[in-house]
């Protein structure tokens, strides 16, 4: 059975991209939307040039209900945030519950909650001295990097010099496992 998944981005759109590659492939799920709350964000050129079908909206559409509304209209079943900085309004968690996922750049519940996103994320953990950080893949609820934690991917950062040494490694973790798991996780969606 086809599963329709839509992404919502507010970046550049690099997990986007390695979503929209990884489902290419399989059979049983299309993304059928990408769409972001940036006009200028780099993750519509990416679906433009995957021929996927995207668009721009802004904080009112998505706590209005135009956001939902529009991805009811095109039946999809499940949603995944990358690089999303909005909150999710309840009801639209309350409407993709157990059928949206996040990909968080730490491993929480250390260095999340709002306004921890990007380089300020890998910033903290930087700045702490921690010998260890990840990404984190979970359940999307209506606050900030609270929902259940589905699978988390660890690297060593022991040796590092910076902020943007932790976050190449952290990336490369997100591109290998968000693919992965939310195609297990889609498939398994009966």
């Amino acid at each position: 059975m086809l599963k329709k998944v839509a992404i919502l981005s507010s970046g550049s759109g690099s997990n986007a991209q390695a979503l929209i590659t990884h489902f290419a492939s399989q059979d049983n799920i299309e993304v059928v939307f990408v769409g972001s709350n940036r006009a200028s964000a780099g993750v519509l050129e990416k679906a433009r040039h995957s021929e996927v079908h995207h668009g721009h909206f802004t904080k009112e559409d998505l706590n209005n209900g135009t956001v939902l509304g529009a991805l009811e209209k095109l039946e999809v079943d499940w949603v995944l945030l990358a690089g999303f900085l909005l909150r999710i309004p309840i009801e639209f968690c309350r409407r993709y519950q157990g059928r949206i996922l996040n990909i968080h750049p730490s491993l929480l519940p250390k260095y999340g909650g709002k306004g921890m996103y990007g380089i300020r994320t890998h910033e903290a953990v930087f700045q702490a001295g921690e010998k260890e950080s990840g990404m984190t893949i979970h359940y999307v609820n209506e606050h900030y990097d609270d929902g259940a934690v589905v699978f988390q991917g660890r690297v060593k950062i022991d040796d590092v010099t910076n902020a943007q040494e932790i976050a190449d490694r952290v990336l490369k973790l997100e591109h290998a496992y968000y693919p992965r798991i939310s195609s297990e996780l889609i498939t398994l969606d009966k």
